[in-house]
């Protein structure tokens, strides 16, 4: 469980602003057009925020030429290079469904100012998640080097392995081939030539 954990906390982005819903923000997300990839940005007013942790998702509603445009983006997805809080708004509520009816200036809400202490307190919810963010990225990197060295040490064991084994018997010389044939020839040459009666026996046997 703290593993899963550490691998989502990874992935999250640390350098995000604080944001809540009436803020106006700029959504600066990568656009691909055919072969090409750029970076579209999308101002607005955050009309709602949604799940949390990795899957956290904000709508934001803006009005072009009098039309208005909701769009929701993965805040902690690769796609989006980075969110900027241009101003706050004073907000009692979680979700504002009510700028769908509303046009003009009247879908703007009145600016929040943030007092010294909110200020500190972002600074300080900014460098924990920076911290928790190299510290999973400390054990992200320690998990590789020990299978690294699972890896290494395996390899060198299969090697001591393969020079303790006995070397495969020489096998037998044959003889060259010349020498064969000539023994061959040889055998062959005795047994083809005829074999001659002694003397003797042939006057022996001769008719008196």
């Amino acid at each position: 469980m703290d593993l899963i954990r550490t691998l989502t906390n990874a992935q999250m982005k640390s350098d995000l602003p604080e944001i809540k819903t009436g803020d106006t923000v700029k959504v600066s997300a990568k656009v691909v057009e055919g072969n090409r990839e750029r970076i579209q940005v999308f101002e607005g007013t955050v009309m709602r925020l949604r799940g949390g942790g990795l899957g956290l998702n904000i709508t934001v509603r803006r009005i072009a030429s009098g039309v208005g445009v909701e769009r929701t983006f993965k805040v902690h997805s690769p796609r989006i290079e980075k969110i900027e809080v241009v101003r706050h708004g004073v907000s009692n509520r979680a979700q504002l469904y009510f700028l769908r009816d509303r046009v003009g200036k009247q879908s703007s809400l009145r600016e929040r100012r943030d007092s010294a202490t909110d200020i500190a307190k972002n600074e300080v919810k900014a460098a924990a998640k920076k911290a928790i963010k190299d510290e999973a990225d400390a054990v992200i990197a320690a998990a590789a080097a020990a299978v690294a060295a699972e890896e290494a040490a395996a390899a060198a064991t299969a090697a001591e392995v393969v020079a303790e084994a006995p070397a495969a018997e020489a096998p037998i010389a044959e003889a060259p081939a010349a020498e064969v044939a000539e023994v061959t020839a040889e055998v062959a040459t005795e047994e083809s030539a005829p074999v001659d009666a002694p003397a003797a026996e042939a006057s022996e046997k001769a008719p008196e």
